[in-house]
């Protein structure tokens, strides 16, 4: 095989590169308006707790239904890169829509649509940074690029803090078409494709080769901590609820972003020299934290960011090491698969998470939503130290079932 051939099919770190400031030019342009989603949902359409966790359930269902096809597709024809350039440009026509809207169904349509193509984009993304580079160092990629898909998450907040008072937040969803654009443009013209890919055959036989014993009960394991998982919209909520005024949430926003980036690229380091599933057990902790921080706190703004942070910690570090954990449980060829079906089970759980969390809220009270997402995230870590506890005396390389 030439050096050239084998370029060709490893695109290494220069991808990783282009793919993170691709992110980071979608997350200013999301990010900007993520800030001040949940308060304007509420507020502004007076919608109520339960129908924003509904709204951001359904989104986030949606959003992992569409990476569940989108990576299995990209295993079928054995390429990532025009999946990833239809979601993100789907995406980037969807948000200013945002600014037209005047009812909760209209901004219900609008977020759908918007995480419709960030669930076309995801798993061929994941799959093309995965395939980039080799599995020893696999931690460390995903957490460059989760690294610079959230400078451009601290940089949109912060840009909304600042345009809101001077052309609204209506003109705010407006100029979020110009920093999508600008992903959309370095996508189509830098990144490239790795060659030599295999196509494979249906998602049932797929799945069936994927789902052996350790990425079965890594899943059963996740699911218990996701379906307990709220949104960061509710941490946005609980600021407001603590004293911070809608137009500094974005800020509170900012700092929780700042965290995730904080916790990117360290996390994945960290997770490639201790172990991956070590670390992902830390990031349960911290939403755990985060949880009961939230149900012992009644009033304070500082409170408020401090909570946005710990989230953060826990955001960033999970976001970086659950994708990361993938390829070593996964055969090479099926990780599409392996992460639509991951995506899969995070939407079904993701829609009970935070319809039942804002339900709860609105029905009972916050403490009582804080207190269900608390015991599921201790099942989990409990869940999860046991597995690395077995994994640890059964080291092995994954083999695909035939």
């Amino acid at each position: 095989m030439t050096a050239e051939t084998e370029q060709a099919k490893e695109p290494g770190f220069r991808n990783v590169w282009y793919l993170g400031i691709v992110s980071l030019f979608t997350d200013i342009s999301s990010e900007m308006i993520l800030g001040v989603l949940p308060l304007f949902v509420t507020i502004d359409l007076g919608a109520t707790k339960e129908l924003l966790g509904l709204m951001e359930g359904a989104a986030d269902s949606l959003n992992y239904a569409f990476r569940s096809f989108a990576g299995v597709i990209s295993d079928r024809i054995a390429s990532r890169k025009p999946l990833v350039i239809v979601g993100y440009a789907l995406s980037t026509i969807a948000k200013p829509v945002f600014s037209i809207t005047s009812n909760f169904v209209q901004a219900l349509a609008v977020r759908l649509t918007d995480r419709a193509g960030k669930g076309i984009r995801t798993s061929p993304r994941d799959a093309l940074i995965s395939d980039s580079v080799k599995e020893a160092v696999s931690g460390r990629a995903f957490g460059l690029h989760r690294s610079l898909d959230q400078v451009g998450a601290i940089i949109g907040p912060v840009l909304a803090f600042f345009l809101i008072p001077v052309i609204g937040i209506r003109n705010l969803f407006l100029i979020s078409l110009l920093p999508g654009s600008i992903a959309v443009v370095v996508l189509v013209y830098f990144v490239v494709d790795k060659g030599g890919l295999k196509k494979t055959t249906s998602i049932f036989k797929n799945a069936g080769r994927v789902l052996n014993r350790k990425y079965t009960t890594f899943l059963i394991v996740i699911g218990i901590f996701a379906v307990g998982a709220y949104n960061f919209s509710f941490v946005l909520v609980k600021a407001n609820a603590l004293g911070v005024d809608q137009a500094t949430v974005p800020l509170v926003y900012a700092v929780l972003n700042v965290a995730t980036v904080v916790a990117g690229l360290p996390s994945g380091l960290l997770a490639d020299r201790i172990g991956k599933d070590r670390v992902l057990i830390g990031a349960f902790g911290l939403f755990a934290l985060s949880t009961v921080v939230s149900i012992l706190t009644t009033g304070g703004v500082v409170l408020a960011f401090g909570i946005a942070f710990i989230y953060g910690l826990y955001l960033g570090t999970s976001d970086t090491v659950q994708r990361a954990v993938i390829p070593s449980l996964t055969a090479g060829e099926l990780k599409g698969t392996a992460y639509a079906l991951y995506y899969l089970l995070l939407g079904a759980c993701s829609l009970v998470a935070n319809f039942l969390f804002g339900a709860l809220w609105d029905q009972v009270s916050s403490t009582a939503a804080f207190s269900y997402s608390l015991i599921t995230s201790l099942a989990a870590v409990i869940g999860l130290t046991i597995l690395t506890i077995s994994w640890s005396k059964t080291r092995s390389p994954v083999h695909v079932r035939s």
